[in-house]
């Protein structure tokens, strides 16, 4: 019996004597396989993270200036758009001045008219005297553009003309055509401003 226990003892050392050194081989071989980390890794890593750094960085100022840029492009706008306006404003106020100043000549000719008629006897040269201010009148408009529409004789345009009524057409021609003009019609840079009131024939 005291035999076999020593055997059992003997065994069982040589078995964790075995075992320990096929340990420390594992350890050895595990040791071996292990790849120091090289001084060039670190240093390339230290290098790609100040390279992103750097990256930031100038995007950071990049995005910074672009900012400033649209702000100042907007203030620009602003200013513009403030600036049109008010002159858009003056140019509507005032763009009648010199319409009004090219007629003033015509109201004085007019107030020397009126003076001739209750001072002077000569009917004549008093219907001259208006005759002229008329065509001084309508010279004036044209040069600004107002032209007056024709009618008389053509075909109703509902384009540039309102029939008010109708009456019995003189001759067989102006059947249906515009044989009296109620209210001329005007044209202004070829927009009409007013439709002539026309007749039509039937």
């Amino acid at each position: 019996m005291m035999t076999r226990k020593k055997e059992d003892h003997k065994k069982n050392s040589n078995g964790a004597v075995k075992d320990h050194d096929r340990h420390q081989d594992h350890s050895s071989q595990k040791s071996e396989n292990e790849t120091p980390v090289a001084e060039e890794d670190i240093t390339e890593v230290v290098d790609k993270e100040h390279e992103l750094e750097t990256r930031v960085a100038e995007l950071t100022a990049g995005l910074a200036a672009a900012n400033d840029k649209y702000l100042r492009l907007s203030a620009e706008f602003d200013n513009f758009r403030k600036r049109t306006l008010k002159e858009k404003m003056d140019l509507m106020k005032n763009a009648s001045e010199s319409v009004i100043v090219n007629l003033l000549p015509v109201m004085d000719d007019f107030e020397r008219a009126m003076y001739a008629i209750e001072n002077s006897d000569n009917l004549e040269t008093t219907k001259e005297g208006i005759q002229l201010i008329y065509n001084k009148f309508k010279d004036f408009t044209r040069q600004n553009g107002v032209v007056e529409m024709e009618a008389k004789g053509l075909v109703l345009d509902t384009d540039h003309h309102e029939a008010i009524t109708k009456i019995p057409a003189p001759t067989e021609e102006l059947k249906g055509k515009i044989v009296e003009v109620v209210q001329k019609g005007y044209l202004l840079n070829d927009k009409v401003i007013r439709y002539a009131k026309v007749v039509i024939g039937e």
